[in-house]
């Protein structure tokens, strides 16, 4: 299969097939993945005790300069897997015992996703693990069968975004992808265990600086949402990766005073649903190897 792509935002037009990359995602049509494993660094309803089943696919339709996977976020690495296979490794990671399948940057592989998941009985909630910048078109394809949706709401600001990602046109595709995820599956349900089974978990990255960003954030989650119907995570995890030297305002973590106040405005602003992370998240650490542990035909 081959197609003039214009799954995503960009609409870019390029010549994409089964095994030819193409596009500002640099990826073919099916997908290419670097892990598949029970991962620990979500948040806690996602995460669990036994881990959340996380896919990690390669390529990634935002070219974000900080990006903490851009290891694999670039295209060009990762396994490549049929339709089938995808689905029999969703299968291997539930029976491993995780609480979902948590399928991590996925949405340039939207078309190959979609298959995979029709008709697929997993028993676990299927987890979109996303950035955010994605069409709602293509987020229609996954109703029904996507039942957690976690974005990333980036950037409220267009210069912001045109420098850090290369998407002037951040700040209105994702409210809008955000709504429809809402508008899929509702206000969010947890089971008996506090874990997620369906419903919206909005994360805003904080980032060096960027105080009134996030509070317009929090802002629309507070404004569009009725109180307790989606989870909000603020996360102050940002750390600083290698080839920003042209990017000076972000080669340093985020100051603890902002985070505290952040995370009072949050409060303030009514939104008791959710996470918040201390400074000492910005580390390394729950960055996963990305050998293709858990990849197999």
């Amino acid at each position: 299969m081959e197609i003039l792509c214009r799954d995503c935002p960009r609409s870019c037009g390029a010549l994409r097939a089964d095994t030819v990359p193409g596009g500002v995602c640099r990826s073919p049509l099916l997908p290419r993945i670097a892990r598949a494993a029970p991962h620990f660094g979500e948040e806690p309803c996602i995460s669990g005790v036994r881990g959340s089943g996380t896919v990690f696919f390669t390529g990634c339709n935002l070219r974000c300069v900080f990006c903490q996977n851009h290891e694999i976020s670039r295209g060009g690495e990762g396994e490549a897997l049929s339709v089938p296979q995808l689905r029999d490794l969703m299968l291997r990671l539930r029976d491993q015992g995780v609480h979902n399948i948590n399928l991590v940057t996925g949405a340039h592989y939207v078309r190959a996703i979609a298959q995979a998941l029709d008709g697929l009985e997993l028993g676990i909630p299927v987890v979109w693990n996303s950035s955010g910048y994605e069409s709602v078109e293509s987020l229609r394809r996954l109703e029904g069968l996507v039942q957690v949706y976690m974005p990333d709401y980036k950037y409220t600001r267009a210069d912001l975004a045109l420098r850090w990602s290369f998407a002037k046109d951040y700040p209105a595709v994702a409210p809008a992808a955000i709504r429809e995820m809402y508008r899929q599956v509702g206000p969010y349900r947890m089971d008996e265990e506090g874990l997620l089974q369906s419903g919206v978990l909005i994360r805003h990255l904080i980032l060096p600086a960027q105080r009134e960003t996030a509070m317009d954030v929090i802002d629309f989650v507070a404004e569009e949402f009725p109180r307790g119907s989606v989870l909000f995570s603020l996360m102050s995890q940002y750390t600083p990766m290698p080839g920003l030297e042209r990017y000076p305002e972000l080669q340093r973590t985020v100051d603890p005073d902002l985070n505290a106040d952040l995370v009072e405005y949050m409060i303030r602003r009514g939104i008791e649903d959710g996470y918040w992370q201390e400074p000492e998240a910005a580390t390394g650490e729950m960055i996963p190897e990305f050998d293709g542990t858990g990849v197999e035909r």
